[in-house]
Order: C-alpha cells, then structure tokens, then sequence
C-alpha cells in the first residue's frame, strides 16, 4: 500500500471520527435518512398544560372497535397490548388494566366507549375496583393492516371523580402521507430500532404492531405534562 492510500484511509477515518463526535451525521444508513417534516396530530383536546396532582393512577378499559369489521376485531387484538405499553412508557402515572370481568359481572358488558350511556355509578365502581384516579376510554377506529398501513385511535381520559375530561384524542395515521410516514420511521429510528438492522422503511409498510406503537406514542406525546 502506497503512502496516498494510507492518507486517503486516515482522513476517511478521521472524518468518521468527527461526524461521531459532532453528531452531525443523520441517524442511521443512507437508505434510512428521513427528510421532510413529520405529522402533528390536529384533533388533540388538553384541558390544562398539566396533570392535576391527584392523578396518580389510571384504569384502560378494554379497547372498543366496530365488532362487525373483522380487520377492526384483528386489530384490536393486535393494538391493545400495544396501547397500553405506550401509556406506561409515558411514565406520567401508574397504569392499570380494568378487570374485564368485573366490567362483565357488575356492569352487564366488557366494552364501554366514551360516548355511550354509561351506568349511574361506572366511575365509582371503576374507582373502587382498581383505586384509579381516572379512565381511559379507547376505541380503535380504523385498521388497514395492508399497505399503506392505516391506524386510528379516539381516546379520551376521564378524572374518575369528578368526570372531567382531562385529555381526548381522534386521530387517523395514514402511512400513505409522507408527513404520517416521515414521523413513523424516526420513530422507528429512535425508539424503536430493530436489532436485526432492518431499513425502518420496511416496518413502516408492512408491520401493523410497529405502526401501531407509533401511532399510540406519538397521541400520548400530547398528554399534559407531569
């Protein structure tokens, strides 16, 4: 090896160097660099910057969809796991699962929806059996598990005791929008990058569970601050 080879590989090596150091490099392969802007959910409700003090612990009821749609049937069982792992990531108060059984035997049904006729006594009863200090109500409103992958959510989190609604979502993620796709993939980039070191592309258009993580954290990204 002549002496401009070795001065070629030092200064490629230098440069490596400097672009770790600086963190100037965009994050990952070439074929992961993401450009562009990524989604802002638009249909946010936050009723103040922050969480009220007394909010310590919050029950998840059982996911509601349309039970008629078995892609929404597929899908919440696939996204209700996933709902609420991003919820206690969130690391803003302790989560808990609402006792289906419990909702079954006390209240005659598993599933109640925000915007149902709910029984005279439900928060207390809720409150009682899991000593929240309120409730999330979810329903997953659409599930395209085919590319261009599609996910949404109408969450709404509701104080226990006086009923009052905290913080509510209504969103569609559609991964056929660049901005929907762009947000994905650097969330695929830094939260949730696979060790196999597949391109984060390929989750974003073919992977319902890690679309709908991203879905998930990004409306919970929006919760009042702690």
């Amino acid at each position: 090896m002549n002496r401009f080879s070795i001065l070629k590989m030092l200064a490629a090596a230098a440069a490596l160097a400097v672009c770790g150091l600086l963190g100037g490099c965009a994050i990952g392969t070439p074929r992961d660099i993401v450009r562009g802007a990524s989604y802002h959910p638009q249909n946010v409700f936050v009723d103040l910057p922050s969480l009220p003090v007394n909010i310590r612990r919050v029950a998840v009821l059982p996911v509601t969809c349309d039970e008629n749609s078995y892609n929404a049937t597929q899908g919440r069982a696939l996204l209700e796991p996933v709902l609420t792992t991003e919820l206690i990531k969130t690391k803003k108060f302790e989560v808990v699962r609402a006792n289906t059984d419990f909702l079954r035997i006390r209240t005659g049904q598993e599933y109640w929806g925000s915007e149902d006729t709910l029984p005279a006594d439900f928060f207390s009863l809720i409150r009682d059996n899991s000593g929240c200090d309120a409730v999330l109500f979810a329903r997953l409103t659409v599930f395209r598990p085919y590319p261009p992958l599609e996910v949404g959510w109408r969450l709404r989190l509701v104080e226990a005791q006086t009923r009052k609604t905290i913080w509510a979502a209504d969103e569609v993620f559609d991964a056929g929008q660049s901005a929907v796709e762009n947000g994905a993939r650097r969330h695929q980039l830094t939260e949730e990058r696979d060790p196999s070191g597949a391109p984060d592309v390929w989750f974003i258009q073919n992977s319902p569970s890690k679309f709908g993580e991203y879905t998930a954290a990004r409306l919970f990204a929006t919760l009042p601050d702690r």
